[in-house]
């Protein structure tokens, strides 16, 4: 499905999901501690929050933290979580005060409880809120997705007396982390990295990719404009000719 057009201007994504890639090297750059890089990474979080509210786009999915990430040096994963943690002391009232609704994805199994209060208690508070759906993936990864959904899809049929083996994608969809939001039409990756590192791996099938060398610290309102410039000049098909989207732009107008 295309992203949704704003008058006189071109489309916009409904759903940009961003690789946040380049902390630790642009600490590194700039001489400092890797955390050091990881706090300015979060304080573009916070600005891009701000603008994908006040563009009118309804959601936004951040990979915080991979399935991948615990293989770091245990000082890092300690420090990311505090860091984490943090922030969600000092940033809930903010989103919950401007509309945003916060939703943690992942395997929560595997965080210290405090932290699991913490989530629970977050999303409790947005969970009303309706100006931007920001989904932060924390220990995320896209098999990991589809490997729950599938487990509960055939536990589901099992349960209902049908078929396993008659499984279909509408089956598993349901049960993805994101199965209530439209998927993704825009990836912007940051850091110079062109991969999606087990990011939303089914919800990514048709979505446009746009990758930047520009290290996560430094991607700002201007550059988040480019990557959607580049995404309204691209013509998505979704299986179809180019002929069928210009006839059927024709017909509409």
């Amino acid at each position: 499905m295309p992203g949704h057009e704003t008058a006189g201007s071109l489309p916009r994504p409904r759903h940009i999901a961003i690789i946040m890639d380049g902390n630790g090297r642009w600490a590194y750059r700039q001489h400092l501690p890797r955390v050091a890089g990881h706090r300015r990474g979060a304080e573009v979080v916070r600005e891009m929050v701000q603008a994908c509210a006040e563009s009118g786009i309804p959601h936004l999915t951040l990979f915080a933290f991979s399935t991948e990430n615990w293989r770091r040096p245990p000082l890092e994963v300690r420090l990311l979580m505090n860091l984490f943690r943090l922030l969600l002391r000092r940033e809930i009232r903010k989103l919950h005060e401007n509309g945003v609704r916060l939703r943690i994805i992942g395997d929560r199994s595997s965080l210290e409880p405090d932290l699991q209060e913490m989530i629970r208690e977050a999303e409790e508070r947005t969970a009303a809120n309706r100006r931007l759906n920001l989904n932060l993936a924390v220990n995320y990864g896209g098999r990991w997705d589809i490997a729950q959904a599938a487990r509960k899809a055939v536990q589901e049929m099992h349960s209902a007396g049908e078929d396993p083996g008659q499984i279909s994608e509408e089956r598993i969809a349901v049960h993805l982390s994101l199965a209530d939001v439209p998927n993704p039409d825009l990836l912007i990756r940051t850091g110079g990295e062109q991969r999606i590192s087990n990011f939303l791996v089914w919800q990514l099938a048709y979505t446009e990719f746009y990758f930047t060398d520009t290290l996560w610290p430094d991607f700002g309102r201007e550059a988040l404009e480019g990557a959607l410039r580049s995404f309204g000049q691209r013509q998505r098909r979704f299986g179809r000719t180019g002929d069928q989207i210009l006839e059927g732009s024709c017909a509409s107008e």
